[in-house]
């Protein structure tokens, strides 16, 4: 039985736009991808998602719940799954998961 092939079209990183943070992390996807920034705050992390152009698309209070403590000093990228509502980060082989508190920032 023959199997079927699945092509999956996964979207490269597009130019960043100037008015976005020189902070700012593309996280490719399949047919899309968006661009993510994460700031420390006092109270947790303020983590926002963008469009391919820049238009925010949601930005929020996190708390990070699992892994390491995330070190700006090192690499990072972004992974799946990563919303509005949680985020994934790996970092130095761990994943690093970040949980929504709160939009009204």
């Amino acid at each position: 039985m023959k199997q079927a092939v699945i092509y999956h079209k996964i979207v490269p990183s597009p130019n960043k736009p100037n008015h976005l943070p020189t902070t700012i992390k593309w996280l490719s996807g399949e047919g899309c991808g968006s661009w993510f920034n994460i700031e420390k705050q006092d109270k947790g992390y303020i983590i926002s998602r963008f469009s391919p152009e820049g238009k925010l698309e949601c930005r929020g209070l996190f708390n990070q719940v699992s892994g390491q403590s995330i070190n700006f000093n090192e690499e990072y990228e972004y992974t799946y799954l990563s919303h509005c509502a949680e985020v994934n980060i790996i970092q130095n082989n761990n994943t690093l998961t970040f949980k929504l508190i709160s939009k009204n920032i």
